[in-house]
């Protein structure tokens, strides 16, 4: 059985990684509002946007969550914690 493998990464990368997304998301908003003339259809793509940057910002929020609950963990003396963005693994300690 083969499936998708994602190497682990580092906690800032992946909060880098959302701001950068939720940034794409909000540019392409904008431009879809503006390219496209169809009301409804802005109003669609403007609410899926949205939608898709809201979701991206609640994952990096959890991820931090995560990664604070981490420090305490790594402090107690366990030697590596693990969070997950997307499903994708996120080395913390």
């Amino acid at each position: 059985m083969t499936g998708l493998s994602f190497t682990a990464m580092s906690l800032e990368s992946a909060k880098t990684i959302a701001i950068v997304i939720v940034v794409a998301f909000v540019v392409f908003a904008v431009i879809s509002a503006w390219v496209i003339k169809n009301v409804t259809m802005k109003i669609i793509s403007i609410v899926l946007m949205v939608g898709l940057g809201l979701g991206v910002w609640t994952q990096r929020s959890n991820l931090q969550d995560c990664a604070d609950r981490a420090k305490d963990k790594v402090a107690a003396g366990v030697d590596e914690v693990k969070c997950e963005f997307f499903g994708s693994e996120v080395s913390v300690g």
